[in-house]
């Protein structure tokens, strides 16, 4: 295959132009696509290596985009020997509207495989200075540092084609990698055909991950303007790469973080909100899009909030079924409508969620993955609590949210008109075709959960959650915890299976640094945003039938599994073993994706995008 044809396969194209065999004798640049990670000793690691180019490295590279987004690389500097290098990043004058960022790649060593992989990303200001060993990664024998190249295509770029260059000094001489980006007609729309929610649990974890900055904080840290600008730090980082955070602020017994709630005081009738400083500092700038006015992708308000509503917020759950209990929680979330709706915060999703569970011994019935039917009730009451405290036609979004797994089927019909959000386990969702468009028909939203992979697995891996949000129809995805990195992600890593981002303060940044897989995954999601954008030419079934044959082989129906016959029984008669079993059948396509896999979808992609005026 030639590199012409090659070109389209990588990062809204990228084109391998093979080395050489023999081995380097002076220190040189090479590039690899997105999903082929490089290791610090000349290959490629493991899972992502192909039997075919697009695991090789490349002299040049040689990409293919859309407006509206960003396209991406690996760069890789190889040195024969020890010693210091230089390494700048640059875009020509006729692409002056183009912006290039530089990232070195952090090489986590896994304890359980004892092999390196690359994910946490560094910003750096360029010309970067350092040596191989990187003194910090403090790698035995590394003769290779990669870095990850984004280049930003704005919406106002003129189509044509643009070009760059990537510039090593090392040993006295200089080398260079030409970078050329071919931009197309074609635009990325604004809102992103599936949304990749990053879940959280409250803000102590914060202190731990920024030791330097609480420190200098005291007690007085988590009032801090430096506190409230970490949170809004990290909505930044996934709002910039296609994504939301998610921070629930409440915990399984009901209490609430002071940033999560405005403050309270009374009781009965009495019952009001008495202070709303440190929720309005935590969330004001989230709600009218001010922490945003810096993005690229222009500012806009969060799409979705936990509120701080729960069984013991803003009422004591010991109070149930009693008048006073009634009383608070309707003056209390009465005031939160007046609140917003004067403010003027009426674009974000506010989002009433229970997220306990009997076993925790907090409440005597499971808000979170309802498995007995009777608990429904409780869902029917608060729905009429909330019709009571909400004005008739308020711009103000509640939406009231339950994350449905067990009797989710039973649920949906149910808490029809009650429940208006549904976050639903894949498992379960899996055998049930119809439900997605039967929520969205009645004006539901439905999102499915699961968690991150690891680092260890293909780099591809990371596409198949936006993938099948898109073929199953559903409009959001839940990576169920994405900020933990464990006890040491630097040198003794877990593998990232709860972490998709990284504190920066280890290398003097006061905010989170992203990680190669949520950049891949942003890619994806560009993808297929713009993917289905051109459904106005092809039916979507078709574009759906034509990416899932190019990605893993399968049909439409492959991505669905048969409805098993327990189903039909209580579901305080089904087993674990059981539904994994009645979930394989569509798990199986996802299992050993390709490493190339979604660069064949990409290549689709283009070949349409091509075709855009």
């Amino acid at each position: 295959m030639s590199w012409l044809n090659l070109a389209r396969t990588v990062a809204l194209a990228f084109a391998l132009v093979l080395l050489p065999s023999s081995i380097a004798r002076a220190a040189e640049l090479q590039a690899l696509s997105e999903y082929s990670r490089p290791d610090p000793f000349g290959g490629v690691v493991t899972p992502d290596v192909t039997p075919d180019a697009h695991g090789h490295f490349a002299r040049a590279a040689m990409l293919e985009t859309a407006r509206g987004g960003y396209t991406s690389f690996h760069l890789v500097v190889k040195m024969p020997h020890p010693g210091p290098y230089a390494l700048s990043l640059s875009m020509d004058r006729e692409a002056a509207g183009l912006q290039a960022d530089l990232y070195r790649e952090w090489f986590h060593f896994v304890d359980s495989d004892k092999h390196y992989y690359p994910d946490a990303l560094i910003p750096l200001k360029q010309p970067y200075h350092s040596q191989i060993p990187e003194p910090d990664n403090r790698i035995p024998n590394q003769t290779v540092q990669a870095f990850w190249v984004d280049i930003w295509i704005p919406r106002q770029a003129q189509p044509g084609t643009y070009h760059g260059r990537a510039t090593l000094e090392a040993d006295g001489k200089a080398s260079e990698l030409p970078i050329e980006v071919k931009v197309l007609a074609a635009t990325i729309p604004d809102e992103d055909v599936i949304t990749m929610d990053h879940n959280s649990y409250g803000s102590s974890w914060l202190a731990g991950d920024y030791p330097n900055l609480s420190r200098k904080r005291s007690d007085a840290f988590f009032r801090s303007n430096e506190f409230f600008s970490l949170i809004h730090a990290y909505h930044r980082i996934f709002y910039e790469n296609h994504g939301e955070f998610h921070q629930l602020g409440y915990g399984h017994a009901g209490k609430v973080g002071p940033e999560y709630a405005p403050d309270l005081e009374g009781s009965g009738r009495r019952r009001h909100i008495s202070n709303w400083e440190l929720y309005d500092r935590h969330y004001g700038p989230l709600f009218d899009g001010s922490a945003f006015s810096e993005s690229r992708r222009g500012a806009r308000p969060i799409p979705f909030v936990y509120l701080p509503i729960n069984p013991e917020w803003p009422a004591s759950f010991l109070n149930w079924s009693e008048p006073g209990y009634e009383a608070e929680f309707v003056n209390v979330v009465s005031e939160m409508e007046s609140h917003f709706r004067e403010k003027g915060w009426t674009r974000t999703y506010l989002e009433v969620f229970f997220n306990h569970k009997k076993r925790y011994m907090g409440f005597p019935w499971d808000g979170d993955e309802v498995r007995f039917p009777a608990d429904n009730r409780y869902f029917l009451e608060y729905g009429r609590l909330l019709k009571k405290a909400l004005p008739a036609g308020t711009p103000v979004k509640f939406v009231f949210r339950a994350d449905a797994s067990w009797d989710m089927e039973k649920q949906f019909g149910e808490l029809a008109g009650v429940v208006n959000m549904w976050v639903a386990a894949g498992d379960v969702l899996s055998w049930l075709p119809e439900a997605p468009e039967m929520l969205r028909h009645r004006g539901d939203i439905i999102w499915y959960y699961s968690g991150p992979p690891s680092v260890a697995s293909p780099a591809v891996t990371i596409t198949r959650f936006p993938m099948r949000g898109w073929m199953w129809g559903v409009q959001g995805f839940v990576h169920w915890q994405t900020v933990d990195g464990g006890v040491d992600p630097w040198f003794h890593f877990n593998g990232g299976g709860t972490a998709l981002v990284y504190p920066g303060e280890r290398f003097g940044i006061e905010e989170p640094i992203p990680s190669v897989r949520l950049k891949i995954q942003r890619n994806c999601v560009q993808d297929l945003t713009l993917l289905d954008s051109f459904s106005h030419r092809k039916p979507i079934a078709e574009l759906k039938s034509d990416a899932a044959g190019l990605y893993n082989h399968t049909s439409l129906a492959d991505w669905w599994n048969p409805r098993p016959a327990f189903a039909n029984k209580p579901t305080s008669d089904w087993s674990g073993t059981a539904l994994g079993e009645a979930t394989r059948p569509a798990e199986s396509h996802l299992e050993k994706l390709d490493p190339s896999a979604w660069q064949k979808v990409r290549q689709y992609i283009l070949r349409l995008a091509a075709e855009e005026k």
